[in-house]
């Protein structure tokens, strides 16, 4: 059954979109081994800080993966994004958990909070191309996964490649907490597919770090050159 399957609808590779072997899942071996794996968590761990720097206190930060305009990341994000195919999300989270689990430093974090969208590009789309990614992190971490205390209460626009101003305007108001206790004293691991100029974290974060005695760290699945 799964050979028919896959002769009507071969499973081809996210980056390259040539078919997969029977070995292979999401991406090719050839374009695994290409990928602009950042190696942060474990050789610069101050490199997304420093997107954030005096905006935002992270206690630790990373990001798995270098983004680059009509790179082969660029790709990937997109068929995340915009085809559905979440399954990337579920793959690169299994990844990163299990480097980031290594750890100590994230052998800490108590809950996992993906980025949300608004509900109308929820409605809209399906679901939350952060969410898989975030809950195989969460699985790694042995950290509890929740995603209905942190909510984006404005719709905005894509946000890949605005200037950080203009970001800031869109973002500064987007984003409430439904239950503060909830995330009292905990540590928390904010989870999102991509950073660029840091406003949509910043803006999380100035909702997030009102909340009392918590501690703030970061991982995204890339983080844009």
């Amino acid at each position: 059954m799964k050979n028919l399957l896959n002769l009507f609808f071969p499973k081809v590779c996210e980056a390259c979109n040539n078919a997969l072997t029977d070995n292979e899942m999401v991406l090719c071996t050839s374009c695994r081994h290409h990928l602009p794996v950042t190696n942060f968590h474990f050789e610069d761990t101050e490199a997304v800080k420093k997107v954030v720097y005096g905006r935002v206190k992270l206690e630790n930060a990373s990001a798995l993966l270098h983004f680059s305009k009509k790179g082969i990341v660029q790709q990937i994000l997109h068929n995340l994004k915009y085809r559905g195919h979440e399954g990337i999300g579920e793959f690169f989270g299994k990844w990163f958990g299990a480097e980031l689990a290594t750890l100590e430093v994230y052998q800490k974090i108590d809950v996992v909070i993906p980025v949300p969208l608004h509900k109308t590009k929820l409605r809209k789309r399906g679901y939350n191309q952060v969410a898989k990614f975030a809950q195989e992190i969460a699985k790694a971490l042995n950290a509890d996964y929740n995603d209905t205390v942190l909510i984006k209460t404005k719709s905005s626009k894509t946000q890949v490649f605005k200037t950080r101003l203009t970001r800031w305007n869109d973002d500064g108001a987007l984003f409430a907490i439904a239950n503060e206790t909830a995330l009292a004293g905990k540590h928390i691991l904010l989870v999102d597919d991509i950073i660029t100029t840091g406003a949509t974290v910043e803006a999380c974060a100035s909702v997030l770090l009102k909340i009392d005695h918590i501690t703030l760290s970061l991982a995204t699945m890339a983080i844009a050159d």
